[in-house]
């Protein structure tokens, strides 16, 4: 990915239902044509809103947080207790593709890479996948696979993987180290949000216990969630760091279900992108973060 010349990338932070902000985001820069970027990556559910910016599938991922991700099919508390999935990504993804567009032609001709990132099972560390047609239905429900919610470790090119917010939930200093210069993030947390709390931590010790470098990075996790922090608070002296944040009364959790919260939710993403696109496109963005509360 390295270019000789500066590069301007593009970071979609995951968080489940909380994606509906960059849902919200994406669409509206579909809307006004933005596509800026050299590369983009996504992690987790940003994985998935990110290609569907990047075909071109306007309220594609609008469509999977509001109506399929809150069928029973993909989350049931009845089928976990009995020893089955709370959260089945790998058919909330296969669903969504009998079901909706996805234009992967648009996305190879647009010739902006998509990067998505996803852990391995067996080393714990973080990998990067370049996504094309012949891998677009792997990558996708393996960046997604979180662990203790969902029991299965789908494989990328045979290497069993985890969700990659385990391995790098916002992956800045690997964008800055591509060549990436100016990095925009969109954020599925409000600007105070501080501490990626560790995900159901009782349970991830006897549940990973046969994998133990999985274990070691979700322990991990929250000091490499920090690092990131303090990279996009102060970035080297040769790189912009832009954010987009929901607003402090933003009111979708990881897996809020209620209709009127996501919906609100969108409306937010739609408002801090234009908000963003706005500024940018006169000129009046500052080189810190930017943080559309107000919008």
């Amino acid at each position: 990915m390295h270019a000789s010349k500066p590069q301007r990338a593009l970071i979609i932070e995951g968080g489940a239902m909380r994606g509906i902000f960059a849902a919200g985001v994406l669409d509206a820069f579909i809307e006004q044509d933005y596509y800026p970027f050299d590369f983009v990556i996504g992690v987790s559910a940003g994985s998935t809103t990110g290609i569907a910016y990047l075909t071109g599938d306007h309220g594609r991922s609008y469509k999977i947080l509001t109506d399929h991700a809150r069928r029973p099919d993909f989350m049931s508390f009845t089928r976990y207790a009995r020893g089955g999935h709370l959260c089945d990504v790998s058919w909330l993804w296969q669903r969504s593709r009998q079901e909706l567009s996805l234009d992967v032609d648009v996305y190879v001709e647009r010739n902006i890479p998509l990067w998505v990132v996803t852990t391995s099972v067996r080393t714990g560390h973080p990998l990067y996948h370049k996504v094309d047609a012949a891998n677009v239905d792997e990558v996708f429900p393996a960046s997604c696979a979180m662990p203790v919610v969902f029991r299965d470790h789908p494989p990328v090119a045979g290497e069993p993987m985890s969700d990659g917010g385990l391995g790098d939930s916002i992956p800045v200093r690997y964008a800055y180290k591509q060549g990436a210069r100016e990095i925009t993030v969109i954020r599925s947390v409000p600007e105070s949000f501080r501490t990626e709390q560790l995900r159901f931590p009782g349970m991830l010790k006897p549940l990973l216990s046969q994998h133990p470098r999985l274990l070691g990075a979700a322990l991990r996790c929250e000091r490499k969630y920090h690092q990131a922090l303090a990279f996009m608070q102060q970035p080297p002296a040769d790189c912009q760091v832009h954010q987009l944040y929901p607003p402090e009364q933003f009111p979708v959790a990881r897996f809020t279900r209620d209709i009127s919260k996501l919906q609100t939710g969108y409306e937010q993403g739609v408002k801090a992108a234009e908000a963003f696109i706005s500024q940018r496109r006169s000129g009046r963005l500052a080189q810190d973060a930017l943080q559309p509360a107000n919008v």
